[in-house]
């Protein structure tokens, strides 16, 4: 059985746009896989092979993901943060106050656009962003959004369609399928909670 959110989670904006909602939450104290999936654009394969290879149809030709590859490999090795961010402003990205992004992160390649860095997070050291997933018989396609505060530890693979939530920290290696609440700090393959943020019901409950 699935709890709901005693009530709704504001996150603070990010170069003007406001956040998601968080949705529901589900009885670990994650968002569900449903809520993720309801952000996503799902869209057949364009022919009868498998979607990926029609990737030049859908996510504005070869020169466009060309330029995008080539500033995001860029980005991964240069270690001035100030220009990592000039860089992913250019490519869409919104990019808040002294968002800090790892060497060697990469980015998605299709639609960084769909990216949102908010102030004071911090991207580890080789993990990666994915906007997108390309499938057999369909693609999908979805916003990722990294609230203010957020520490997302080195390795760790974040899912299209995600919200982690202002202040909550990912541990190393770990696979972000589904949204994080503020303040908790959650890790692992597949994710859970390692502990609920302090203050939140599912804390005072951990505490009893």
């Amino acid at each position: 059985m699935q709890a709901q959110a005693s009530a709704p989670q504001h996150l603070a904006p990010v170069a003007g746009t406001a956040a998601p909602s968080m949705g529901a939450w589900g009885s670990d104290g994650l968002g569900t896989s449903a809520t993720r999936k309801a952000r996503l654009e799902v869209h057949t394969s364009p022919g009868p092979h498998n979607a990926l290879w029609y990737f030049p149809q859908v996510t504005g030709g070869y020169a466009t993901v060309a330029r995008n590859a080539a500033l995001i490999w860029l980005a991964r090795y240069i270690p001035m943060l100030p220009l990592k961010q000039r860089i992913y402003r250019g490519l869409g990205m919104r990019v808040g106050a002294f968002a800090s992004v790892g060497l060697m992160v990469m980015i998605d390649i299709f639609f960084p656009q769909d990216i949102t860095l908010a102030d004071d997070c911090v991207i580890g050291y080789n993990s990666v962003i994915l906007c997108h997933e390309f499938m057999r018989y369909e693609w999908r396609r979805g916003p990722v959004w990294i609230g203010r505060d957020v520490t997302i530890g080195a390795n760790t693979t974040i899912l299209p369609g995600v919200v982690i939530g202002d202040g909550a920290t990912v541990s190393a290696m770990s696979l972000v399928n589904r949204d994080v609440p503020p303040g908790a700090l959650v890790g692992g393959v597949p994710l859970r909670m390692l502990r609920p943020a302090r203050g939140s019901a599912a804390a005072a409950m951990a505490d009893k």
